[in-house]
């Protein structure tokens, strides 16, 4: 468990024990204002109207000093008994509250009246009645044994007889007397319904700081794991989990697949750079050695040195290019400082015609076709990288063409629900490719098996095209012919009026 989990633990619990001491200090004063309450009641249960009736016929066969006699025999029930002038007999204190409500319920004349009022024997007369409190009221199943043992003890006294056998002490056995005895409260009885709520806080807090931490521990891991080079995807959370944490440790596998990815192209593609770089350089030596053994035909050597150099350059100007663009330096939204509305028609017939004054040395033609609405077509952007793209698919079908063949390029606009695209199909006939290489003809340096020694190039054109159309919103795949050859399309967003 580390720090983070007690962190969490610890902030749960305190926050679970608070909760807990408001909730049970709340329900506890509002318990308490109702015991307030119910203390000004008076009683009316059956104990209380036998010890009132018991009070009763002591007052009116023994006066006021037998009733005081018998009051204080009494351990569990308080009888009160208030003269005229509102003083308790015993000189214990009586609410006005409780007092009022007995002469109410005196007033309302009751079959069995818990509130008597009644004259003694000496002329004094008292109200008499039992105050309903918490403390009495739980103590109803002794209530019976408290009033024989007061008439017992105190009747035959106010009356004149002699005491009674069990006047020393010992309890009577009689029926209220028997199988009940007194009730125990231990003092941890109200401490146990605190006790559980701490209990099951512990455990609410365990477990939901496992929740947390459990994920965040197995990121940490990951992190750990990414920071000596291992980017392979390290966290693996649980299917049911939905949570926050397991997004982010998702989107961490995205991440470190993804820096993998890009290293492990950098990679190869510094390893493609050395291997396109090593063959000129060595037709260089050759020519430069030729040319210092044999110096009569150092115009030869010359020119062979000056074509490897163009060579060397326009593979160095590629590669530039091709790095520029997977940097996000040619973004082409439509706040980029060089982005404009450029007419694909006009840059594609500029590209055609290029095109075809390059092929007619091999007699190859080259096909325009396009429907009318092309021509207010326009996409956002930068035209020199537009321009470059397509360019480098028209050049790839032409280099791969037979002599004497045709390339066909197509424009026409297509919608895709509230998207209106711009295609640019480019279709040849030439050697095609393996159907399971139609995607990784988009990356550098890649060539077909059936090609890669009958055609000079590096292999970046298809490569720097797909991160322009890209760049631009675009889309770019390869599929098959019937009957052999290539059809490369382009799709690229076609810029809305307004």
């Amino acid at each position: 468990m580390g720090r983070l989990f007690w962190k969490f633990f610890l902030c749960i619990m305190l926050a679970q024990v608070t909760a807990t001491i408001g909730i049970g200090g709340t329900f506890w004063l509002k318990n308490r204002a109702a015991q307030q309450e119910r203390a000004l009641d008076i009683d009316t249960s059956p104990p209380a109207q036998m010890i009132i009736e018991a009070a009763s016929a002591t007052l009116e066969a023994g006066g006021s000093q037998a009733l005081r006699q018998f009051l204080g025999k009494l351990e569990r029930m308080r009888v009160f008994a208030v003269d005229a002038k509102g003083q308790e007999l015993m000189g214990r204190t009586v609410h006005p509250a409780m007092l009022a409500k007995a002469h109410t319920m005196l007033e309302q004349g009751q079959a069995h009246p818990v509130v008597r009022e009644a004259s003694g024997s000496d002329g004094k007369r008292y109200l008499l009645f039992l105050p309903s409190s918490e403390r009495f009221r739980h103590a109803e199943a002794g209530a019976a044994r408290d009033t024989l043992n007061a008439v017992a003890m105190s009747g035959p006294r106010a009356m004149g007889a002699g005491p009674r056998p069990h006047e020393a002490g010992a309890p009577p056995r009689g029926e209220f007397g028997r199988g009940m005895p007194p009730r125990m409260d231990t003092p941890y009885r109200n401490f146990i319904p605190l006790a559980a709520a701490i209990a099951a806080s512990l455990l609410f807090a365990f477990l939901l700081a496992w929740y947390f931490a459990r994920p965040i521990r197995d990121l940490r891991q990951a992190f750990e794991a990414a920071s000596h080079g291992n980017l392979a995807p390290r966290f693996h959370a649980s299917g049911k989990r939905g949570d926050e944490l397991t997004d982010l440790g998702r989107d961490f596998d995205r991440m470190t697949g993804r820096l993998r990815s890009l290293m492990d192209s950098q990679t190869r593609l510094l390893h493609d750079v050395s291997h396109e770089l090593r063959s000129p350089l060595a037709r260089l030596q050759a020519a430069i050695g030729l040319a210092h053994q044999q110096p009569e035909k150092m115009a030869a050597s010359m020119q062979r040195i000056e074509r490897e150099s163009e060579r060397m350059d326009k593979l160095i100007g590629e590669l530039l290019t091709l790095s520029r663009l997977e940097a996000g330096a040619a973004q082409a939204g439509a706040g980029h400082t060089h982005s404009e509305d450029v007419s694909i028609a006009d840059l594609v017939h500029d590209i055609v015609d290029d095109a075809r004054y390059e092929a007619r040395a091999r007699l190859l033609g080259i096909a325009l076709a396009g429907d009318a609405a092309m021509a207010d077509a326009s996409v956002t952007g930068q035209p020199e990288l537009l321009a470059r793209a397509v360019e480098n698919v028209v050049r790839n079908a032409v280099k791969h063409s037979p002599d004497g063949g045709t390339v066909h390029v197509e424009l026409s606009r297509q919608h895709d629900g509230k998207q209106e695209w711009l295609r640019i199909a480019v279709l040849d006939r030439g050697p095609g490719v393996a159907s399971t290489d139609l995607t990784r003809i988009f990356e550098p340096f890649f060539r077909a098996a059936n090609t890669q020694h009958s055609t000079d190039g590096h292999g970046l054109g298809l490569a720097i095209a797909r991160h322009v159309i890209s760049a631009h919103g675009g889309r770019i795949s390869a599929s098959l012919r019937g009957g052999g050859g290539l059809c490369v399309e382009m799709l690229l967003p076609v810029k809305t009026p307004g």
